[in-house]
């Protein structure tokens, strides 16, 4: 297993059983039914090829317990494995083509929700008080944070996440473009995780990020002797029909609000914090001086 999305096959005679694959959600109904009804294909048109599992094994070059999770719905192919699958049992890209129906349930649910609410919006305002927003981060600086977790992750949840944490940025991408305003502490951007040139990538990133036009990027200074963010990060999604969904710990445990009045306190929050902030031309050139000095 690696990291940069590279499958790792097994060779001859090996019994590996933790092999390249995602583990399904038990929670996430949806991944459960797409998981399962892709792995009855599989399994049917392999029955139908006459192949027994061992030797659509060696065929396609993995183990035979993956094979059986996946046929078995415990296991989600990953794409390169549905390609494979397709050339063995010569289905004419009918096997491959279940890669996109694979896709939409790769991530965890509660990402694949939050992706889908940031798809939708037309503001969001972001503050992170403890690590630079997910939106922000580059790969490998989230592949840093996610190797950090304690307990440790297996490669296998650190691949998952990244990937996942990268797909979210297609925001960045849409024709629409929504408006993003960020907050983020200075020491988030003080600290050397992940080492220098990750550091440094990261940097140069916030400030090609910050020049795009529908994007704000604001520091707040760690001498300053007023802070409306002592409660925690903010989080406000606000959508084209006028509805809005936010999130702060400082605010209904965290858990996500609708009430106008829970979102006004929020919104009261977020913009006291904008203005206790650097400007954004301000932070950029505070994010320059400190690529200066790494």
């Amino acid at each position: 297993m690696s990291v940069n999305g590279e499958a790792v096959r097994v060779g001859t005679g090996t019994d590996q059983t933790d092999e390249p694959g995602w583990e399904v959600d038990p929670d996430d109904d949806w991944a459960l039914a797409v998981v399962a009804t892709v792995g009855r294909q599989l399994r049917l048109r392999r029955e139908a090829a006459g192949m027994r599992v061992g030797e659509f094994a060696v065929a396609v070059g993995y183990g035979e317990d993956l094979v059986y999770k996946i046929e078995t719905g415990k296991r989600i192919p990953r794409p390169e494995y549905l390609d494979t699958a397709d050339e063995v049992l010569d289905a004419d890209g009918l096997v491959s083509a279940m890669k996109e129906d694979v896709r939409k349930v790769r991530y965890p649910k509660k990402v694949r929700d939050l992706a889908q609410m940031e798809a939708r919006a037309v503001e969001l305002q972001l503050y992170d008080p403890v690590n630079l927003h997910g939106l922000l981060q580059t790969p490998d600086h989230a592949q840093a944070l996610f190797r950090m977790r304690r307990p440790r992750y297996a490669d296998e949840e650190i691949e998952r996440g990244v990937s996942a944490r990268v797909a979210r940025k297609a925001v960045f991408e849409r024709d629409s473009s929504p408006e993003l305003s960020f907050i983020q502490d200075e020491w988030t951007l003080r600290r050397r995780l992940g080492g220098t040139s990750v550091v440094r990538r990261q940097l140069e990133h916030l400030l090609e990020v910050g020049q795009l036009p529908n994007v704000e990027i604001q520091v707040m200074p760690m001498d300053r002797e007023e802070h409306a963010g002592v409660d925690g990060g903010i989080e406000v999604l606000k959508f084209e029909d006028g509805t809005a969904v936010g999130r702060s710990p400082g605010v209904a445990n965290g858990r996500p609000v609708h009430d106008p009045r829970q979102l006004r306190i929020l919104e009261l929050r977020y913009g006291i914090i904008r203005a206790q902030a650097l400007t954004p031309r301000e932070s950029a050139a505070f994010i320059e001086q400190l690529l200066g000095e790494t």
